[in-house]
């Protein structure tokens, strides 16, 4: 009898801690190249994006959100880890073939939700590594991976759209591969006897820009980088990319409906190649670029409409973001500049992806939690993808253990629209490193190239120091370093001083 009314108490216990909302589901929705202008809550007038319109008016719309890195293995590093990617060697973008670089004896968001009882999932783009070394079997178990840092399911392909290679893996196995017809990678050398597209341009549905090196294996009519043989009933039809993802995600919440879940959804839109589904094809006006965004504008409304029905919408908190700035010209030549109508990608924002301007990092950021954060707040606050791990947290009365997620920072009230106090000190990173405190941006002399002529984006590298103050100039039109010497100083010594950080 005891023992009954002992489990009913723990019972009630935690039926009154959900009805609270204290163990909320979380799904972080994670844009690819998906720029500050590119939605139309963000300004944007030539593209129409309702399903996140509606997302950011039922909670929060960050105006000075950001992604840690212009670039997408860098910034998803920081947010799996709560350390700035530039403390750590060889977090850059990284090949298709390149070893796990996320540490499995540390604290990561997945496993932070995981001791503290959730269902943790990953759909969608890794791009973090997999395996302990470069040189991998792709026909056998490839670990470790997302399952040894925190994830108890995952579905991914393994690096981006463009390199190879082109197949989904569940947990730690390649999808539908054939024994008989065995993966063969390799990123210095050709292997195989697929054609290429720097041999066969004729093969190709999708032109390569010059210079790129989307040019390697081609798979669906596009050519790769890197080399690829094998596992042809495993490749992937990039058209169906994006659905597979989505019925993954939906049955990852359809699953876990009764008990608390964390979902990492990854998006793959609109990064390169640019392979929307049908449906979506000629519908933006922008070319194949903008159709990609309405694909994932859907695709975040299918997600919501979901939660709706089965009634976990007033429990689940949404974060949409994206890894870095926008790009245009990234590989093909799919009308991305020349059918841009218009469209400005980074809004009035210089830069974009590879950039240690604003656009670089400064991207979309919505919160939505209905019932617990307010709709229809706007906030100017500073937050970063990299404060998350701290703020879970706090939410989930999770400790991180010492030396672990060491530049994460608990904003968790900022997160819920409780307070206006983000980050008093922010580190943006290119090929190059800034600081931004009290609005005032410092940006390290660089004697990198100012622009990225094959991409056309402004770096904004410089060989002499760089000032701006961004609650007057957030376009980053007036350097000021000259006629602040102090300013200047201070926020040098204090980079210096977080650098040195450990």
């Amino acid at each position: 009898m005891k023992k009954s009314l002992f489990i009913l108490l723990c019972l009630l216990a935690n039926l009154t801690f959900a009805q609270k909302g204290e163990k909320p589901n979380v799904i972080y929705i994670y844009a690819d190249d998906l720029g500050y202008g590119d939605l139309s809550c963000y300004g944007a007038t030539k593209i129409k994006t309702p399903n996140l319109d509606k997302l950011a008016a039922s909670g929060i719309r960050f105006t000075d959100g950001h992604c840690t890195s212009a670039t997408c293995t860098p910034s998803r590093y920081a947010l799996m880890t709560g350390e700035y990617p530039w403390r750590k060697k060889g977090t850059g973008i990284l090949p298709g073939d390149a070893a796990l670089i996320i540490p499995t004896d540390r604290t990561t968001l997945p496993n932070l939700f995981k001791k503290a009882g959730y269902q943790t999932g990953i759909i969608g783009k890794w791009h973090l590594g997999l395996g302990e070394a470069v040189e991998k079997d792709w026909n056998n178990e490839i670990k470790p991976g997302p399952n040894e840092v925190g994830f108890g399911y995952s579905f991914i392909f393994p690096a981006t759209a463009d390199r190879v290679p082109t197949v989904f893996l569940e947990n730690h196995n390649v999808v539908a591969l054939d024994p008989k017809d065995p993966i063969k990678v390799n990123y210095k050398e050709k292997v195989g006897d697929d054609p290429t597209g720097k041999e066969h341009p004729e093969l190709l549905k999708l032109l390569a820009s010059p210079g790129q090196g989307h040019n390697n294996t081609i798979v669906n009519g596009i050519g790769r980088i890197g080399y690829m043989s094998g596992g042809k009933l495993a490749r992937w039809v990039d058209e169906e990319v994006s659905s597979t993802f989505l019925i993954k995600a939906q049955d990852f919440i359809q699953k876990n409906q009764k008990e608390p879940f964390f979902l990492y959804f990854a998006l793959t839109e609109p990064h390169v190649p640019r392979m929307p589904a049908t449906m979506f094809r000629g519908k933006s006006g922008l070319g194949l670029r903008g159709d990609a965004i309405l694909q994932l504008d859907w695709t975040i409304g299918q997600i919501v409409k979901q939660l709706k029905e089965t009634g976990l919408d007033k429990n689940t908190m949404i974060i949409f973001s994206s890894d870095n700035g926008p790009v245009l010209d990234d590989g093909y030549q799919d009308e991305a500049v020349t059918k841009l109508n218009g469209h400005t990608p980074a809004g009035a924002l210089r830069g974009g992806k590879y950039s240690i301007l604003e656009a670089g990092t400064r991207v979309p950021f919505i919160v939505s939690w209905p019932g617990k954060i307010k709709p229809q707040q706007v906030s100017a606050t500073t937050v970063s993808q990299i404060d998350l791990l701290a703020s879970f947290s706090a939410l989930l009365h999770q400790p991180i253990p010492a030396g672990d997620a060491t530049d994460s920072e608990n904003t968790l009230d900022v997160f819920l629209g409780k307070s206006k106090k983000g980050r008093s000190v922010l580190i943006e990173h290119a090929s190059t490193l800034s600081i931004v405190k009290d609005g005032w941006k410092y940006i390290e002399p660089n004697a990198g190239p100012a622009n990225d002529k094959l991409v056309g984006i402004e770096l904004g590298n410089l060989n002499q120091p760089q000032l701006y103050n961004l609650k007057t100039d957030e376009s980053e039109k007036n350097n000021l370093a000259s006629q602040y010497p102090d300013k200047v100083k201070m926020l040098k010594d204090l980079l210096t001083e977080i650098k040195d950080k450990r």
